[in-house]
């Protein structure tokens, strides 16, 4: 199964059990299509609307354990009843997507921040459940390691973005640096553009790394994947640096060489290597007087 468009499912790759294979694949196909449905297509915001309408009317069929016609939804349904999986993140997922129809502009980092919470942690408490890991510290640093990836890919893909007429950065932080969001990809711009996405890398590290001990706490095949899952968002945090922020000309990418350098860092992950680096915080700048 290629996971290769709907960027905030961290986990179906080659280290997935066989058993979970058919849950993770309903899962993503649910999460995809919805994605599809806010983005994809030149569909009016109004159809877009109703079409996330329509599948959370169908989320509510699985609720009431009423049968659908529609071959995602049943399978879905079928997984669900399987793995006693709740229902609350289904609908956190569409709640985001619908989002992504209706907001264009995030005031403040805790707006972003109350975004992520439902655009990708629900996959991680998803997958938490699948593996009968639910608890309170393992949500805790879930939560953590899928916000960072969500921010992560802002960070990434600041120029698709744009071209989306969207803006994930919070405005908040443009007044900080004192950036433009009209001509924020312009030259004369660069000096305080790249001080700006110093401070937005800083952050999404520094959440990585709150719940990267989960990748070391969990045993077997989910650890390993974390480990690669952790691994591969703080190299594309180093990329973005090596590019000097210029995210526009030169989106980062990971290549077989970088897997091979993200699949080495998570042979050699230990508490005694991550837990000196996620202690220390960065030095996040005061806000300048305008």
């Amino acid at each position: 199964m290629p996971v290769d468009h709907y960027e905030n499912f961290p986990v179906a790759s080659f280290l997935l059990p066989r058993r979970l294979v058919p849950a993770v694949e309903a899962i993503y196909a649910f999460a995809r299509s919805a994605d599809d449905l806010a983005d994809e297509g030149d569909a009016t915001p109004a159809e877009r609307l109703a079409a996330l309408q329509a599948y959370a009317r169908e989320l509510g069929r699985i609720q009431m354990q009423e049968s659908s016609d529609d071959p995602m939804f049943a399978r879905l349904a079928k997984v669900i009843a399987k793995f006693d999986l709740p229902m609350k993140p289904f609908h956190d997922l569409l709640s985001a997507f619908q989002q992504d129809v209706e907001t264009t502009r995030y005031a403040t980092h805790d707006d972003v921040m109350d975004y992520c919470a439902r655009s990708a942690n629900p996959v991680g408490l998803l997958m938490l459940h699948l593996y009968q890991a639910v608890d309170e510290e393992n949500v805790r640093d879930s939560n953590a390691i899928c916000s960072a990836l969500q921010l992560i890919n802002f960070l990434q893909d600041v120029a698709i973005d744009q071209q989306k007429e969207r803006i994930y950065l919070p405005m908040e932080d443009f007044t900080r640096f004192a950036v433009s969001p009209a001509a924020f990809e312009r030259a004369e711009s660069h000096g305080k553009w790249s001080a700006l996405m110093r401070f937005e890398v800083a952050r999404a590290r520094e959440l990585m790394l709150s719940g990267a001990p989960l990748a070391l706490r969990l045993r077997g095949r989910i650890g390993w994947e974390l480990r690669l899952v952790v691994q591969g968002g703080l190299h594309i945090l180093e990329s973005i640096e090596a590019v000097n922020y210029d995210v526009f000309r030169r989106r980062p990418k990971l290549s077989k060489r970088d897997w091979l350098t993200i699949f080495w860092r998570a042979v050699r992950m230990s508490k005694k290597r991550l837990l000196p680096v996620a202690q220390v915080k960065p030095r996040f700048p005061p806000t300048p007087t305008v």
